[in-house]
């Protein structure tokens, strides 16, 4: 065991069929720009950077298609749920039709261009 090693959350890999496309979509989503990480290389697609603050997502092209749902989501905070969802759509993403209400806020649940789950929360504060 090394004492005092610092670990630390760089990002997230998420496979997929295309990947410039779904960096593109996320990108608009988190207002956070594409990295040329990994040169031109079709096969990734990288928004933000190691470099950053805030972890960076990076897609990576496989053969295999989506198969049932993932185990591991992204929740993002938006202001206003149905200009979030709108946002969403507009991008190439949909509603999934599942929307949740609780006391502290508005949770919908949100699919990418290929169907990768995600969920937009709105606070109440």
């Amino acid at each position: 065991m090394l004492v005092g090693m610092a670990n630390r959350w760089v990002g997230i890999t998420i496979d997929c069929a295309n990947p410039k496309l779904l960096a593109s979509f996320w990108s608009a989503i988190l207002r956070i720009p594409a990295t040329a990480e990994h040169g031109d290389d079709p096969g990734w697609a990288t928004i933000g950077s190691r470099f950053d603050s805030r972890p960076r997502l990076t897609f990576q092209r496989v053969a295999e298609p989506k198969i049932g749902k993932v185990r591991i989501h992204l929740d993002i905070e938006v202001d206003d749920i149905e200009a979030g969802r709108c946002q969403v759509e507009n991008l190439g993403g949909r509603w999934s039709g599942e929307r949740h209400d609780y006391d502290e806020g508005v949770v919908m649940v949100m699919r990418d261009p290929e169907e990768h789950e995600f969920c937009l929360v709105q606070y109440f504060r």
